[in-house]
């Protein structure tokens, strides 16, 4: 653990840069709690980069945490290529136009050539960027759905996706070696605009996005009546997904005004997730006005995507798993009516993904690849398929927590993409008679009913950080042997690479990276998985009910989330 007291010192005699920080650190003054919780550790950086809360301290996000991880990332980059650049972007989030531009500083002092988005954009556009003008890395600020308190620090790797963990271990090395107040180059943003050290990227790079992104469309929408309302939650959503579906020929669409322009307070969606229903309030109101034929929400960065669709009872929220098998169903089923289906389809996932993409890929002769947790896993297979001569294989990649991406032109979850896709795909089943949540319910009866349920337990600070570590080393030391009366048939400790069968003890090994996870595969198809978040401060439980039917198994869900909260000591 750090040294509190003196860390505590330092920064009030250091730390003159920020105002707010200043303030800050004067108002904590005596309060060792608070103290505690700013300095006891660091900001980890990981393959996820930075991410925290905004404030002072080690175990904070400001300028200097932003400083010392870019002054190692540059030391990291100098000593594995030679004249490397990287792109910059940023979403709406609170001081994530300072922290790019501190960023950007800190890289042309060291030599390093900055391509810098001079306006907000989505986290695929710096994705894109990346490999569109053959940087060696990338870095966005931003903390995707959190609420506003927090912000981070993403680095990506010259393929367009996040730092690998070999990459991340080595720029963690040099972050170690560097003083934060003392060792850290730092140019003037302006002089170096001047001396074309940093450059803003250009209006073609933005250009090229949106031709990518249509490249990806099967379906002409123009001519129809659909309406769509559409919410950024006060992101960087709001001209790119327009401007997408305009190109389209989808005219009719209106914005929840309150949720339109950037703000990083999210006054009207503390929680701006479109996995959760409040942020969709506004927008479900404006849609019982207006008789939308859909609502859609893009997270802060425009990364993650959600939607609610009409019913006769209503506007229902659709899970990130019933949109993925969806885009599944669309994707496949429109490239088999037009011919342009490759030879050996592959639909890509993560392991905690509904099983029931499985099911459907299959129906069309489709490989479905299953992968850890992290959208780079997805970008490194585009990456090995196109290395191959077959990046036509890739028909979509999904991550239940609704990111999604079709088309090779980025590296990461495109909500972008994923918009347009799913407003031309309710497009297509209107002309057909056909809502989307009646060709969900028509994919239920033809595969059977997979519910997957996902708790999120939360745990801040120093002791949260403990009490999560102790659950899981508990459940890695006392597996249950039935969860919800369904037997535990094979337990996956992804830290240890191997899957046992409990009934033989044959061991199978994961061919996949080390995580810290834990799976239990159930009876009947059932199944229960376990994660810490990379990026939160929560344990994670994704509960997977199969039944025949919603009720059926909507109470074997309930009993699977209540037995798992017994195990670990959850109240």
């Amino acid at each position: 653990m750090n040294d509190i007291k003196a860390l505590y010192g330092l920064w009030k005699e250091k730390a003159k840069d920020d105002e707010d920080l200043i303030k800050e650190l004067e108002e904590i003054s005596g309060d060792e709690e608070a103290i505690l919780d700013r300095f006891y550790m660091n900001l980890e950086f990981g393959t996820a980069g930075l991410r925290g809360v905004i404030g002072a301290g080690t175990n904070r996000m400001n300028v200097y945490t932003v400083n010392q991880a870019t002054q190692g990332l540059a030391d990291y980059l100098n000593s594995e290529f030679e004249n490397p650049g990287v792109a910059i972007a940023y979403d709406s989030r609170i001081k994530s136009d300072t922290f790019a531009k501190s960023a950007a500083c800190v890289l042309a002092a060291n030599g390093i050539k900055v391509y810098f988005y001079e306006r907000l954009v989505p986290t695929p556009m710096l994705s894109f960027a990346v490999r569109r003008l053959n940087c060696q890395s990338g870095i966005i600020i931003t903390a995707s759905h959190n609420p506003s308190k927090y912000n981070g620090y993403k680095c990506y790797d010259p393929n367009g996706y996040q730092m690998t963990d070999e990459a991340a271990d080595k720029t963690y090395n040099f972050i170690q070696n560097v003083d934060m107040f003392e060792g850290v180059k730092k140019a003037d943003f302006d002089t170096a605009l001047a001396e074309g050290k940093i450059c803003y990227i250009e209006d073609w790079v933005y250009e090229e996005f949106y031709e990518k992104v249509l490249s990806a469309s099967v379906y002409d929408c123009k001519g129809t009546d659909f309406k769509v309302i559409y919410t950024p939650l006060n992101g960087t959503g709001n001209i790119p997904v327009r401007e997408i579906l305009s190109r389209k020929g989808i005219e009719n669409v209106s914005v929840v005004k309150e949720q339109e322009l950037p703000d990083g307070n999210f006054p009207t969606c503390p929680f701006p997730n479109p996995e959760i229903k409040q942020v969709f309030e506004l927008a479900i109101e404006m849609g019982k006005a207006q008789n939308a034929d859909l609502l859609l929400a893009t997270d802060p960065d425009c990364d993650r995507v959600g939607i609610a669709v009409k019913t006769d009872e209503g506007y229902k929220l659709m899970t990130g798993n019933e949109v993925g098998v969806m885009l599944a169903e669309y994707l496949l089923s429109r490239r088999s009516e037009m011919g342009t289906m490759p030879e050996n389809p592959m639909v890509v996932k993560s392991f905690v993904t509904t099983n029931l993409v499985d099911k459907v890929a299959e129906s069309y002769g489709a490989e479905t690849v299953s992968l850890l947790t992290g959208f780079k896993y997805i970008g490194e297979t585009i990456t090995k398929l196109e290395e191959k001569g077959e990046a036509d294989r890739f028909i979509v990649g999904m991550e239940e927590s609704y990111g999604y991406l079709s088309g090779i032109h980025a590296r990461d979850k495109d909500a972008v993409v994923a918009s347009m896709l799913i407003c031309e795909m309710a497009c297509y089943y209107k002309s057909k008679g056909i809502s989307l949540y009646e060709m969900m319910q028509g994919i239920y009866k033809k595969f059977g009913t997979y519910l997957n349920s996902l708790l999120n337990f939360g745990f801040e600070g120093a002791s949260g950080m403990q009490k999560m570590k102790d659950m899981m080393n508990d459940l890695r030391n006392n597996p249950p042997k039935e969860i919800a009366g369904k037997t535990v048939i094979e337990i996956s400790d992804y830290m240890a690479s191997k899957t046992v069968s409990v009934e033989t003890g044959i061991e199978k090994i994961i061919n996949l990276p080390k995580s810290n996870v834990l799976a239990y595969a159930l009876t009947d198809g059932c199944c229960v998985i376990v994660r810490p978040s990379g990026t939160e401060p929560k344990i994670k439980v994704y509960l997977t009910a199969a039944a025949d039917n919603f009720e059926e198994a909507q109470k074997l869900s309930d009993a699977l989330g209540a037995d798992m909260k017994k195990y670990m000591g959850i109240e």
